[in-house]
């Protein structure tokens, strides 16, 4: 179920919302049994194993928790919950990749494993691993099984995140105060949804047309050809993810519960390290306090830690997918951090406008590789982008790759108004993630009166009229 369809926004959402408030005392097992609905409407199967990752990891984490509280040695405990998470998440999501690498590198032939991808274990397998590493460093409660199961499962965060710590959401699920209905937080809540849901469908799907087109058409792309889509998808992928949060954030806050921010404005960044505290904060969260600093973070000296940057970032490039084109998609920005952390270190300060040009060029081509299928798309895209497929001036008449477009002049404007609306949306996507405000900082500050009644109303409807053909999230691939 998507959250961008009439089923989830017309009947599931209230529903669940009005039951949760109803329920009171028994609202989180009302919140659970929703969530497992939820994530079934998408495979029945698959409840099976979700819960089974939730009654391993609850059982070995209160052991956890029981014998840290007596004294008694956790780790054996820690490294097995650890180990059944991983092999899960491995099999699911890298037995294919690891198979046909053996393979290549052996010379032989490896029949390709028919595994499907459940959707969502990236992030309920991090949230888990997290709570596990948490209680044996004695952060942690002994967890209740209702509580437990509802901070793994629920549905606002279930498929693409936020990530969750225990420790920011347990305290919410067990305060019964929070089972009334605040009118304030409801309000917010539905602001919130409406700009997520308007990021999405007026916003990501348009500038998708023209991503994926480009991105097919790679190796005959000109040069104005391959940056506008480039700069399509870097746009698509942060109205569709922070889309994603937003609704997730707005949903969620309509029942009192605050889902940490996972973006603050990343465009506006002035150097890749910025850009990595404002993009998938929850994420960077996660590698930084569960591998960065394990590994030995700032402690070691600037080579050291030059080493542990790289292995970071690669690590959390490969997380997002088992494909080439992540993993080094995620050693560059572990290099490009490095260059940061060298720089910071002439004392030169550079111009804002060209800090913030360098780090937008860098993340734009960066997502070139994020994007493309495998690394021979890769390839052929950058080489579009410096001109070795030629220098044809940007124009409208030479989209030739965009679906439906074969030449779009003044004169057959009329005619083509979904492909002028798109690049007029691309205008407007552009500004406005170059705006100072976000839409957390509008939510936050927002005052209450008809003119935002009218702009809630209207991002709801204009959003819910474009639902004719909802698509997937990005992020439910990861």
């Amino acid at each position: 179920m998507l959250f961008n369809s009439y089923e989830f926004l017309l009947a599931f959402l209230p529903l669940a919302v009005l039951g949760y408030f109803a329920l009171k005392g028994h609202g989180n097992l009302f919140l659970v049994a929703a969530s497992l609905f939820f994530y079934a409407w998408w495979r029945v199967e698959f409840i099976a194993l979700l819960i089974a990752s939730i009654a391993v990891n609850f059982t070995i984490g209160r052991a956890i928790v029981q014998r840290a509280a007596r004294g008694e040695a956790t780790k054996a405990l820690l490294v097995a919950g650890i180990a059944f998470d991983l092999l899960l998440l491995g099999y699911f999501k890298y037995a294919n990749f690891f198979a046909e690498n053996v393979a290549a590198l052996l010379g032989i032939a490896v029949p390709k494993l028919d595994v499907v991808l459940p959707i969502g274990i990236s992030f309920f397998t991090f949230t888990q691993i997290a709570f596990l590493v948490d209680a044996h460093q004695k952060k942690a409660a002994e967890p209740n099984l209702t509580n437990y199961a509802l901070f793994v499962t629920y549905f606002p965060h279930l498929l693409a995140g936020p990530i969750l710590h225990h420790r920011e959401m347990m305290p919410q699920f067990a305060d019964a105060s929070l089972k009334r209905v605040d009118w304030d937080n409801v309000a917010r809540g539905l602001a919130l949804l409406a700009i997520g849901l308007a990021k999405k469908v007026l916003i990501a799907d348009p500038l998708s047309v023209w991503a994926n087109a480009g991105f097919a058409a790679a190796p005959t792309l000109g040069f104005g050809d391959a940056w506008l889509a480039t700069l399509c998808y870097t746009l698509q992928l942060y109205f569709d993810f922070s889309g994603y949060t937003d609704m997730a954030l707005g949903m969620a806050l309509m029942m009192n519960i605050r889902l940490p921010e996972n973006f603050n404005s990343p465009y506006r960044s002035r150097n890749l390290q910025d850009f990595w505290r404002r993009w998938h904060m929850t994420l960077m969260r996660f590698l930084r306090d569960y591998v960065y600093i394990p590994l030995g973070g700032n402690r070691r000296g600037a080579t050291l830690t030059a080493a542990f940057l790289v292995l970071t970032f690669t690590l959390g490039g490969l997380w997002h997918g088992a494909n080439w084109t992540f993993v080094l998609w995620g050693l560059a920005n572990g290099l490009g951090l490095v260059v940061v952390r060298l720089w910071s270190r002439t004392g030169i300060a550079m111009p804002v406008f060209l800090a913030w040009a360098i780090t937008f060029l860098a993340v734009n081509l960066g997502w070139v590789l994020f994007r493309a299928p495998d690394l021979a798309t890769a390839g052929s895209m950058y080489q579009a982008l410096v001109g070795a497929h030629g220098f044809g001036a940007l124009t409208v008449t030479e989209w030739r790759w965009i679906p439906s477009l074969p030449q779009l002049t003044l004169a057959s404007a009329a005619t083509n108004w979904d492909n002028v609306s798109t690049f007029i949306t691309l205008l407007a996507a552009g500004f406005i993630a170059a705006w100072p405000r976000n839409s957390m900082a509008i939510v936050r500050e927002m005052r209450f009166g008809w003119p935002l009644q009218a702009a809630t109303a209207l991002a709801l409807v204009a959003g819910v009229l474009a639902l004719a053909n909802p698509t997937e999230f990005l992020y439910f691939n990861f």
